[in-house]
């Protein structure tokens, strides 16, 4: 062997212990990728050496060539090799900074409730749909036609004066019951009807324990060939009894413009009687004036306050808590 290529294989060799060495030392992927390419870049010292092959023989070359390439193996193995473990020590970091204590108490987060005006209206409109029944509804902004004119109230009727009503600038008014949607309905669907009407309703009342400017309705509304007031007393006696279980029932002769005969009815709950409903025959000149003929079809109609219901079913002392969004109240329910 010449003494050029001793000298070549001796560099080789130790530019191989070298790099051993630093990627040994290493303890960051950053500083991995700057020997990689110190080593093994073209302008690493590997490169130089070989650069020096033309004063070697013809025979001696393939030697030298063999040695740069073990060298390079070797040291690329040696980068592979502390890849991994540097990677895995990252990977153990990582999991051991993001560890789950499973024995800590967890964050607690109170769950959303039902708000008693919402279940209760839900809970009578389920059992109306359980009946057959499907929910309809309308605009809370409406016309005096379809609050009154079409539902039998006449310009000069008392019954207007009651209601207390909310007018707007532009003529409308926001509707003072869920009978409007009565009209609608009836206006765009043909016989037999079978509807109930949960919504929110307004009028002038002044707010005190048991009266809100702001309040909820649900009616219902029956039209069909046949019906009579047998067929509403059945079917307000199932309802009460799906809500209140078996109570005393009684009707009561009363007025309302949209209904002939009307009725309020009243249950017997803890002791005493208390009003839950109004309810009647659909009077005549409603069904004339969605175009149904009064001789061939009857209908009935009932009407309920929600908040009426809530505060009889849960013992509330004042609608105003209803409104008041305490958290201390709503959470019992």
């Amino acid at each position: 062997m010449t003494v050029q290529l001793q000298e070549l294989a001796a560099q080789l060799e130790s530019i191989r212990q070298e790099a051993q060495q630093a990627l040994t030392a290493t303890d960051s992927l950053d500083q991995l990728e700057q020997l990689r390419v110190k080593y093994l870049g073209k302008k690493g010292p590997i490169p130089q050496v070989l650069g020096g092959m033309g004063k070697l023989d013809a025979a001696d070359r393939p030697r030298i060539g063999a040695l740069a390439n073990e060298v390079k193996e070797t040291i690329q193995k040696e980068l592979d090799r502390r890849r991994l473990a540097l990677q895995a020590i990252q990977i153990q970091a990582q999991l051991e900074a993001e560890t789950l204590d499973v024995t800590m108490a967890g964050v607690y987060r109170p769950q959303g409730r039902i708000h008693p005006i919402n279940g209760m209206m839900d809970r009578v409109t389920d059992i109306f749909v359980g009946l057959g029944y499907t929910v309809a509804e309308g605009p809370e902004m409406e016309t005096d036609y379809y609050n009154f004119e079409a539902l039998n109230f006449l310009p000069d009727h008392p019954a207007r004066d009651m209601q207390d009503t909310l007018y707007l600038p532009d003529g409308n008014i926001m509707r003072t019951h869920t009978s409007s949607v009565q009209i609608r309905y009836m206006e765009t669907n043909d016989p037999p009807v079978r509807i109930v009407m949960p919504g929110r309703c307004y009028r002038r009342d002044t707010v005190d324990a048991t009266h809100s400017a702001v309040f909820h309705q649900v009616e219902i509304l029956a039209v069909d060939e046949g019906l009579t007031f047998t067929d509403l007393k059945g079917t307000i006696k199932v309802f009460l009894e799906q809500l209140f279980g078996e109570v005393p029932i009684r009707f009561r002769p009363s007025f309302f413009p949209f209904t002939e005969p009307s009725a309020e009815v009243d249950v017997q709950w803890k002791g005493r009687w208390l009003e839950i409903m109004g309810c009647g025959m659909v009077d005549p000149n409603v069904l004339k004036a969605v175009g149904y003929d009064p001789e061939v079809y009857t209908g009935f109609a009932a009407g309920m306050g929600v908040e009426r219901l809530a505060m009889v079913l849960h013992q509330i002392d004042d609608i105003r808590r209803l409104y008041t969004s305490d958290l201390r109240f709503l959470q019992q329910f």
